[in-house]
């Protein structure tokens, strides 16, 4: 099977080219797609004019019309699948997501597709494998990571900070987004390496690793 998965920057790129081929395994092709942060899902349902700008929400409904067409083509013996994965924030999950599926109503023909959402934060993904965290960086702050209850909405990736980053979430703050996105790859980059895609406690990512499952063996791929 073909997966391509759409991500909102490099960081979730990074995490999951190592982190998706731990739950496909060797049979399937991977594309992973980062932008440039999520943006806004468009005012009915028109995809943003600017494409350079590469905003994941504001070109969703293009993408996935594109993909729709596209997978089309895609021999019966060798299906593919599109799975959207970006943070939830501040949005309504149950709102979203029923925005999400709207968007794919409007696709015809309509791609395989599958909506990941991490909760609150990519970081929720490695602060449910806390062990991983600790192989990554053996002098995190034991007591910032086993106050965190996996998924909550807590500032999230504040939180990574504070147990894995000199100085925590304020030093990189105060150094600005350029630095604290550097920051979220270098964590992505040292911390998947050592996760247990089965032994994460973050129900998102969960949901995640076992949707790529699911697809692969709903297809018999």
């Amino acid at each position: 099977m073909h997966i391509v998965i759409l991500v909102e920057d490099q960081s979730g790129k990074r995490a999951l080219e190592i982190l998706a081929p731990k739950i496909l395994g060797d049979n399937h092709t991977l594309k992973i797609h980062p932008y440039k942060g999520i943006g806004h899902i468009p005012k009915h349902m028109k995809p943003g004019t600017d494409t350079s700008k590469r905003i994941l929400l504001d070109n969703l409904p293009r993408l996935l019309r594109g993909y729709g067409k596209t997978f089309a083509n895609y021999p019966p013996d060798y299906p593919a699948a599109v799975i959207l994965v970006c943070d939830l924030d501040d949005k309504c999950l149950k709102t979203f997501r029923q925005e999400l599926l709207s968007i794919l109503d409007t696709c015809n023909p309509r791609p395989e597709t599958r909506f990941c959402i991490a909760i609150e934060e990519g970081e929720a993904w490695f602060l449910g494998d806390i062990q991983a965290i600790q192989a990554a960086y053996p002098r995190a702050k034991a007591q910032v990571l086993n106050s965190y209850e996996n998924d909550a909405i807590c500032s999230t990736w504040e939180t990574l900070a504070d147990a894995v980053t000199p100085g925590g979430a304020q030093g990189l703050k105060s150094k600005g987004w350029q630095t604290i996105g550097t920051e979220k790859s270098a964590w992505a980059a040292k911390i998947s390496p050592h996760m247990q895609v089965d032994a994460n406690r973050s129900p998102s990512f969960c949901y995640f690793r076992d949707k790529l499952r699911e697809l692969i063996n709903d297809t018999g791929a």
